[in-house]
């Protein structure tokens, strides 16, 4: 045989055994993922799906006989009807995602936990089915006091209240789906080092992620790449129901990336939260103030966002209410409304950017504003505000800044409005306007520095 020959021969008997491995490696595997891990296959403990009594008490003792020696539980797929299952520490249960389905009977809750360090749940669709929950169960998953909750890649469907309710827990809810809740998507209250990342939140009936406080204090909750879209207000108000992502007395609290498209009131609402960062989320036709910081913060970062479609763009304010200290630089702000869902009072809508104190309005591009495109203070409650660098364009009036007796320092500088036949930077005492074009000469208001700006 040639050295050739010889060679191909080779080369054929390693390429069979190569393409061998190949198909082995395609086959689907004939063990679920949790016996790979040593897991328990609920399946195999006696556990059926397509039963209709409730399973609640049997897939309990196959999770608490897991939980004993920390293995996962995996449940096949179908639909498996359950109620009333208290989660013990180191429950870890797994199914197939999209085809393993626990559809809540009625008569009190479906999953609940209270005091465990860890609680994991994968690849499962929870399906309220719309039935009442107990006075004492708040949501389809309800956890206390949980170190770490992991609830990964699930849907959570049709709760009768909400969907997921967090207090005083950490760990991370991420790729999940929240649909049809009558209250709310998520819930979390005084979490510790919670993520809530990456979820897609769909028609809830009063809000999609809220991340709240009893008290006021560091909560560090991160709320990242979430897509959350047609968010009501069944209860009505004023903003307290209604807004997509809600941040209150909450501190420290990231809100990065998200798309939120179509909320009653707030695409993103902090109320109370100091050191809150808002920064590259889109917000698209919101039905009052886009993004807010209001009442009681010190600290607030808004920048690189684009708000298409609101009542309001994005509002920093309630300095009377000690709300103060922030950047709103870089975002793009269009397409404002005069309307919004209650009857204005007091309040101004169709505005692009409004700040009360201590803070920096730069590099900013705003248009479509049928109010004013910035709005500086309100009677007495301006001090330090420095507005430079920004674009406004189609706004009746292209800056507002309050005069009131009482009002603080601005620095107006370095601005282009244009087609702002209101003017482009006007003195208003309260709702009465009180000055001339101050873009020309504003020397009868020493407090403010106005300059370098251009109106055309």
């Amino acid at each position: 045989m040639s050295r050739r020959k010889a060679l191909a021969v080779t080369l054929a008997a390693a390429g069979g055994m190569l393409g061998g491995r190949i198909a082995m490696a395609a086959s689907p595997p004939v063990i679920g993922s949790a016996d790979l891990r040593g897991g328990l296959n609920a399946g195999s403990e006696g556990l059926a799906p397509g039963v209709a009594n409730d399973q609640g008490r049997k897939l309990a003792s196959i999770i608490a006989k897991a939980a004993g020696s920390n293995q996962p539980v995996f449940l096949p797929p179908g639909t498996y009807n359950i109620a009333n299952m208290n989660l013990p520490d180191g429950t870890r249960l797994h199914g197939v995602s999209g085809a393993t389905r626990l559809v809540y009977g009625g008569g009190g809750h479906l999953f609940r936990a209270d005091g465990a360090r860890r609680i994991e749940m994968s690849n499962l669709v929870l399906d309220g089915a719309g039935r009442g929950l107990g006075e004492n169960a708040a949501a389809i998953v309800h956890m206390r006091n949980v170190g770490d909750v992991i609830i990964d890649n699930c849907e959570i469907l049709g709760s009768a209240k909400t969907g997921i309710q967090l207090e005083r827990c950490g760990g991370r809810i991420d790729r999940c789906r929240i649909a049809d809740a009558a209250d709310y998507a998520l819930l979390a209250i005084e979490s510790n080092g919670l993520a809530i990342t990456n979820n897609t939140v769909t028609d809830c009936g009063n809000g999609g992620i809220l991340v709240h406080r009893w008290t006021k204090g560091p909560d560090g909750t991160l709320v990242s790449g979430n897509r959350i879209t047609g968010t009501r207000a069944t209860n009505g108000g004023t903003g307290q129901y209604g807004n997509a992502i809600n941040i209150y007395r909450a501190d420290n609290v990231q809100v990065t990336g998200n798309h939120i498209a179509r909320s009653a009131f707030s695409a993103i609402r902090s109320n109370a939260g100091s050191n809150v960062q808002i920064a590259g989320n889109q917000c698209l036709a919101s039905g009052e103030t886009a993004i807010y910081s209001e009442f009681g913060f010190e600290g607030a970062i808004v920048n690189g966002n684009v708000v298409d479609g609101a009542a309001n763009g994005i509002s920093i304010v309630n300095f009377n209410e000690g709300g103060r200290l922030a950047t709103v630089s870089g975002n793009v702000v269009r397409n404002l409304s005069l309307t919004a869902p209650y009857e204005q009072s007091d309040t101004f809508f169709g505005l692009g950017i409004s700040v009360e104190a201590d803070t920096a309005v730069s590099g900013n591009v705003i248009e479509n504003a049928p109010r004013f495109g910035l709005l500086l203070g309100w009677g007495p409650y301006l001090r330090n505000v420095v507005v430079t660098g920004n674009v406004v364009r189609q706004a009746k009036t292209g800056c507002a800044v309050s005069v009131a007796e009482g009002a603080g320092s601005a620095v107006i500088t370095n601005n282009l409005f244009a087609q702002v036949p209101g003017g482009g930077v006007i003195g208003y005492r309260w709702h009465d306007v009180a000055s001339r074009e101050l873009a020309l000469e504003a020397a009868g208001f020493p407090q403010l520095t106005v300059m370098g700006n251009r109106v055309v």
